[in-house]
């Protein structure tokens, strides 16, 4: 990880998760910090999983950051923290592993880890993002659904042997992994307003993609074409694929992610909470279900009306034609009764 100059980052004081939380991520989190004794269940459940020991196991075969260990992450772990106005902050470890992933795992005290490989492929700004990314991940309180995922994908086998359980799991385990999928561009979000410079996110999926830290064999503009390419897919056996290939994908794939994450910062989003206008954490409690709902039922439905992809134009189509239907059987009946 180099060194870049330190830059100033404004102080999003007081700001809600609910800021970077995709609609469809935001619907069903609203949902469940509303739910009152979810989370007390599911942090029984996590039993499965054994925080402590999985906690025990980075403290001895990690690196703990702090001051004297990586002190370059706990640096800008402070500062992310700073620009995301958060009192306590995870504990962060380093492991030896030769894959480019992090994770944020844990109920009661969430704790971040960042695998080794991250070091040799990111400077400092485009690490700020990872680890901004996963402590979004934190402050929504995406582990409690992951470990509702863990604990029905540990349980496939009772499921199985229950009639009818393995079509029933397997909807619901589906249905989590499209969750998971949109918590990823809420964790984006997060990240980037942290970092607060898009070209450093579009940097770090780019890097994530090909394995190489040399910015001179890649190109923002041909990657952005490449996702594009990918989500506009006009033949029906890609989209097919396509839906295939993400049925247990718990994340996009980084040229999707760098092209959702670009179309937030076009829609004037972006720009607004750096300019302070975004949700406050003092507001959590009164957030409505039902606005959240609309929303993520919106941002579904905005995406399948402007989509190119040869499936999603169908489903759209489809929709509009019995929508239309609806409409002229309503306006019969009408006519009918007069």
């Amino acid at each position: 990880m180099t060194t870049t100059p330190a830059r100033p980052r404004s102080t999003l004081t007081g700001i809600s998760s609910r800021a970077w939380e995709h609609p469809a991520d935001r619907g069903a989190l609203v949902a469940l910090r509303r739910l009152r004794g979810f989370d007390t269940v599911l942090k029984a459940l996590s039993g499965f999983v054994n925080e402590r020991k999985v906690r025990l196991d980075f403290i001895g075969g990690g690196i703990r950051v702090d001051e004297r260990q990586f002190a370059g992450v706990h640096r800008v772990l402070a500062e992310v923290g700073r620009v995301l106005d958060v009192d306590e902050l995870p504990e962060v470890f380093v492991v030896n592993y030769p894959i480019t992933n992090a994770m944020t795992i844990g109920l009661d005290k969430p704790i971040i880890v960042l695998n080794s490989a991250l070091f040799d492929l990111l400077d400092e700004d485009e690490m700020r993002f990872v680890v901004a990314h996963e402590l979004g991940h934190a402050l929504s309180g995406h582990a409690v659904y992951r470990t509702l995922l863990l604990w029905l994908m540990n349980m496939t086998g009772v499921w199985n042997s229950i009639p009818g359980g393995a079509l029933g799991i397997r909807v619901i385990i589906a249905g989590l992994f499209e969750w998971s999928r949109k918590s990823e561009l809420s964790a984006d979000r997060a990240g980037l307003l942290a970092t607060q410079d898009p070209a450093v996110a579009f940097r770090v999926h780019m890097k994530l993609a090909s394995g190489s830290g040399d910015l001179r064999e890649l190109d923002q503009t041909s990657f952005f074409a490449q996702g594009q390419e990918y989500l506009e897919t006009a033949d029906l056996r890609d989209s097919v694929l396509k839906v295939m290939l993400n049925e247990r994908a718990s994340h996009p794939y980084a040229a999707v992610r760098a092209a959702e994450l670009r179309r937030w910062v076009d829609s004037g989003d972006y720009t607004a909470i750096l300019g302070g206008s975004y949700p406050r954490r003092d507001e959590d409690a009164a957030a409505s279900m039902s606005d959240a709902a609309r929303q993520a039922a919106d941002s579904y439905t905005e995406a399948f009306r402007s989509t190119q992809d040869a499936l999603g134009k169908l489903v759209h189509d489809v929709a509009g034609f019995f929508g239309s239907a609806k409409l002229w059987i309503d306006e019969q009946l009408r006519r009918g009764r007069d």
